[in-house]
């Protein structure tokens, strides 16, 4: 298992949207942070599974008050607040001052979360998606990113916003991978780009962004299309009722969570696994029933994105899924989650 780290440049290109809908839709136990250092939205749009808001005073802020003495990676989970649709999170900050609690203690966060992904004890282990909001040069949370797996950076696909996320990514690269092009394959986190855009022109608009991030020696590359897709984005907020199991965004996080376990298979391989080869990844635990399978209208990854020449899936990879340990179906009570 592992730390997933899920960023931005600047702006709001929904970074809070998509990592509570990847950890909605992850095929493991998964655990949601909120550890933007400006402050959180989860505890201001969500509900606990006993239909109250979550508490504000338990999550980052609760556990910043034990920060100092240490952080075990069991710990967390007496920090941890489960929403209406079963997700388990730890609810952020409420601003930035509270922020000062944490100073010092970022490193040790990042840790705690590493090892709670790769913990032995099943009862324990989940993968943490940490929702890092805007990943400026002096954000603090560039401490907890070597101990992540890998950093998802979300862009709209606005010319500016995708040349910024070009700069932070040849940024992060130099940072955490040194000058060398190419060094980032030999390190953790790997550095995938996640594009928020229209499903109609997202397969010419991905090309082109892929193309460019290759070109600049960014060491990183367009890992999904994740549809821009506001009603959806309001029914995971819990302001607008429907079916959000059938909306573009949910359609296409799906497709993203299932590349991502494809390309990064080693990376986020359970804790003493050995992947074998390449491998299709089996509908996700968390998917709601009834969800129609495949892509959204107008999605394609870029040239070169996908298995190898010669690929053919393992026999019976299509039949259901074993639940993993921990694991909780995934329910519509989730739309009232957050936004961002």
């Amino acid at each position: 298992m592992a730390l997933i780290a899920v960023a931005a440049d600047k702006g709001a290109p929904g970074v809070t949207t998509t990592a509570v809908a990847l950890a909605a839709l992850w095929p493991r136990r998964a655990l949601l942070a909120e550890i933007d250092p400006a402050g959180g939205d989860l505890v201001y749009r969500s509900v606990t599974a006993n239909g109250r808001p979550p508490d504000p005073s338990t999550g980052i802020l609760s556990l910043a008050a034990t920060a100092r003495r240490g952080i075990a990676a069991e710990q967390l989970w007496d920090h941890a607040q489960r929403l209406s649709g079963g997700l388990d999170v730890l609810v952020g900050l409420a601003n930035s001052d509270q922020a000062a609690g944490l100073t010092g203690q970022w490193a040790a966060l990042g840790r705690a979360f590493a090892e709670l992904a790769q913990s032995p004890h099943q009862e324990v282990a989940a993968d943490v998606l940490a929702d890092c909001g805007r990943l400026d040069a002096g954000s603090p949370v560039h401490a907890v990113l070597p101990h992540a797996a890998l950093l998802l950076l979300v862009t709209r696909a606005a010319p500016e916003q995708i040349a910024h996320v070009r700069d932070r990514a040849a940024a992060l690269h130099n940072k955490l991978h040194g000058q060398q092009r190419g060094s980032a394959q030999l390190g953790q986190p790997q550095i995938g780009v996640v594009l928020v855009a229209d499903p109609q022109r997202g397969e010419r608009v991905a090309t082109q962004v892929n193309e460019m991030l290759i070109a600049s020696g960014t060491g990183s590359r367009v890992v999904g299309l994740v549809a821009e897709d506001p009603v959806g984005a309001e029914q995971l907020a819990g302001r607008r009722r429907g079916r959000l199991d059938r909306s573009l965004l949910v359609r296409s996080v799906r497709r993203v969570v299932a590349d991502l376990h494809q390309v990064y298979r080693s990376e986020l391989a359970p804790s003493g696994s050995a992947p074998t080869g390449p491998q299709q990844v089996p509908p996700p635990v968390h998917a709601p029933p009834g969800a129609p399978a495949g892509p959204p209208p107008g999605y394609g990854p870029p040239p070169g994105y996908g298995p190898p020449p010669g690929y053919a899936p393992p026999p019976g990879y299509d039949q259901p899924p074993a639940p993993a340990p921990g694991a909780r179906p995934w329910e519509p009570g989730l739309s009232r989650g957050a936004s961002g």
